[in-house]
């Protein structure tokens, strides 16, 4: 009989690997509607925020806000209420169906729009401001449903497409909605009052396709909710810390979200007076802003094989700073010009390296936003997931806060705008490598992921049986160096690999492993102490609820052939038994690996040596996984292990 508790955790529609790919979610009700809901949202926010910026910036003439602040006055006004009334937003996201909070916040979307519709035929920039404070506390309540009913509808192999989706149809909203917002905004005579009927054209659309979303019950319904937002602010930065690896995924978020707005609310500007483009071209950079990171984001899927990988998020922090530098230096090399349309605009050589920038950069950071949502959704416990993305709301208001203060400080200070994108781009630098230190697992990840798709091509075969929660043991034949890195490649999860100490004394890989925080074990009549330590902090792994990776020949194979499997496995399972673990024993076979730089092929001076001959094989060489079928631990024996490795050698 299912709880209600499980009930409540589980998946509205339970359809595991359902879909060819992420597209295909678009053909289910378990997605699409949530999906055009969130589309529709995040068009209009888009469409009325830059309507106004552009009215504000082109069109009026308001003493006591200049055209130079208007992008930031407006952003920081809309990202407010995420930091007063996001606490209580994760709450109510975990005490009440999703669906029903939904249409509330739509409902509410409509009433906002009523009033901005009012304020736009009257050109009111007072009462427009206060409709983008109102619009803030729309998307401050939308945003732990957005990211907390992903996870209870989709399964872990979803995520990372599911995701990419919603922030691709998102970057893709924004770019239509702020498209939309400057052309009809522009329009003479009637150009306000189109905006005004588009705005609340798109709150309706919005609202009726929130009626086919299908019902998310609640994961924590007998939550009492705290209505101070200062003391449940706190408590729910309290809350996401307890995890330190979603905590500083959270972190790495919100500077991703600092580094954004940095670009976005500096475009019309931009456009303005450093490309000295009209309303049009300041609309371009935003289209291949927006198309740069909907590509991104869409190609995370494909380079992570389905899984939340997380080694991309290197990689898309290092082009968010690479662009972003050349950014600088593009805008530096443009040639004096007057006011030009957009036809006049992409006329000119110069601005196509501009563009290239723009769309390359904003490539990346969808790169590297992705599989941080993805981790922090599948690792943040169920029944408080919506309290975490709630943290993670307050953590990227105050960054995109400060990123607008420090922004208005660099312009103050007389900092042109290309300069401050040079600055915002050496800073994520920095922030990066911090963060990467921080937590290594990214690091690691990241050497995973090159090695697994440029220096060899890796084929993982039945990767669905390593588990996806809880502990297990995963024993692998030892063919070279590179084993546990090609492992951690096919993992969804960390895994902590029981090692060789010599191995610790490898040059880089020693490092890599030291930081994968991997277990020394020495042989029991060299070191007595090092090696009872082994066992018992791989117990602790167990305790943990993690993954324990050995290679239980208990050395690298000089040969090929596959050795003996020593007893250190049983040693293993009977003291988790004798703490209440009862770990599933998962076989694997790497293939192919014999013969790579890695193995210990060469001979040298009598011995078999590894890593003599660099490109032995060349890149790309074939390299492969088999996972077998989990084993009960009360069924373990080192020789049956041995032989499910043989035949999976063999299949």
């Amino acid at each position: 009989m299912t709880t209600p508790a499980a009930a409540a955790t589980a998946p509205v529609v339970h359809e595991p690997n359902a879909h060819a790919n992420q597209f295909a979610l678009l053909g289910q009700r378990r997605f699409a509607p949530f999906f055009w809901t969130q589309f529709a949202g995040a068009a209009n926010d888009n469409l009325f925020k830059f309507a106004f910026t552009v009215m504000v910036t082109y069109q009026l003439q308001l003493s006591w806000m200049p055209p130079a602040m208007a992008g930031l006055v407006i952003g920081a006004l809309f990202i407010l209420p995420f930091l007063l009334f996001s606490a209580t937003a994760g709450q109510l996201t975990d005490k009440f169906d999703k669906t029903k909070m939904i249409r509330f916040v739509k409902n509410l979307e409509i009433a906002i729009m009523v009033i901005a519709a009012w304020g736009f035929v009257r050109a009111d920039a007072v009462v427009l401001l206060g409709c983008v404070f109102l619009m803030g506390l729309h998307s401050t309540l939308f945003g732990p449903v957005k990211f907390a009913y992903l996870p209870q509808v989709l399964d872990s192999r979803e995520l990372t497409g599911g995701n990419g989706m919603v922030e691709m149809g998102t970057f893709v909203a924004i770019l239509l909605g702020q498209v939309a917002g400057g052309l009809l905004v522009a329009m003479p005579q009637i150009g306000h009052t189109t905006v005004a009927v588009a705005c609340l054209l798109l709150a309706l659309v919005g609202r009726g396709v929130a009626q086919a979303i299908p019902p998310a019950p609640a994961t924590d319904p007998s939550l009492v909710i705290n209505w101070n937002p200062f003391s449940e602010t706190w408590r729910n930065l309290m809350l996401a810390r307890e995890n330190i690896v979603v905590f500083r995924s959270l972190l790495g978020i919100s500077w991703m979200w600092f580094f954004g707005a940095v670009f976005l609310s500096q475009f019309p500007s931009f456009a303005k007076e450093v490309l000295h483009g009209d309303e049009q071209v300041a609309s371009l950079l935003l289209v291949v802003f927006s198309v740069g990171i909907g590509v991104g984001s869409l190609l995370c899927e494909t380079l992570s094989r389905r899984q939340v990988e997380i080694g991309l998020v290197p990689l898309g922090a290092i082009g968010m700073s690479v662009f972003a530098i050349d950014l600088y230096f593009a805008s530096r090399a443009l040639p004096p010009s007057a006011g030009m349309g957009l036809g006049a605009f992409v006329h000119q050589a110069a601005h196509w390296r501009v563009m290239a920038d723009l769309a390359l950069l904003s490539l990346f950071a969808g790169l590297y936003s992705v599989p941080m949502y993805a981790l922090i959704q599948l690792r943040s416990q169920p029944t408080h997931r919506a309290r975490i993305i709630a943290a993670n709301n307050i953590l990227n208001a105050l960054f995109m806060i400060g990123s607008s203060v420090l922004a208005g400080a660099l312009l103050g200070a007389g900092f042109t705008i290309p300069q401050i994108f040079l600055f915002t781009g050496i800073a994520n630098a920095v922030v990066a490598f911090y963060i990467f230190m921080l937590v290594p697992e990214y690091l690691l990840r990241f050497v995973a992921w090159v090695l697994s798709r440029f220096v060899y091509r890796f084929d993982i075969k039945d990767d669905q049986h390593i588990p996806t929660e809880g502990a297990a043991v995963l024993v692998c034949n030892h063919v070279s160096f590179i084993d546990a890195v090609l492992l951690m490649a096919a993992s969804p999860r960390p895994i902590r690999f029981i090692m060789d100490h010599r191995i610790f004394k490898v040059p880089v890989l020693g490092w890599l492993f030291k930081l994968a925080k991997a277990i020394p074990i020495a042989p029991q009549k060299e070191d007595p102490a090092a090696y009872e330590a082994a066992f018992a902090k791989a117990i602790g792994v167990l305790r943990e609820g993690d993954l324990l990776g050995i290679f239980p020949e208990g050395a690298i194979t000089r040969d090929g052939e596959l050795q003996p499997f020593k007893g250190g496995v049983m040693k293993i399972l009977e003291g988790a038994r004798a703490e209440g673990i009862e770990p599933p024993v998962v076989p694997m076979a790497l293939t192919n690996l014999w013969g790579s730089y890695f193995s210990r092929i060469e001979l040298r001076g009598g011995q078999q040596v590894a890593m003599a001959k660099p490109f032995r094989r060349g890149f790309f060489s074939r390299v492969g996984l088999r996972v077998g079928h989990p084993v009960a631990p009360q069924e373990v024996q080192p020789e049956t292990l041995r032989q499910r490795v043989a035949g999976l050698l063999a299949s």
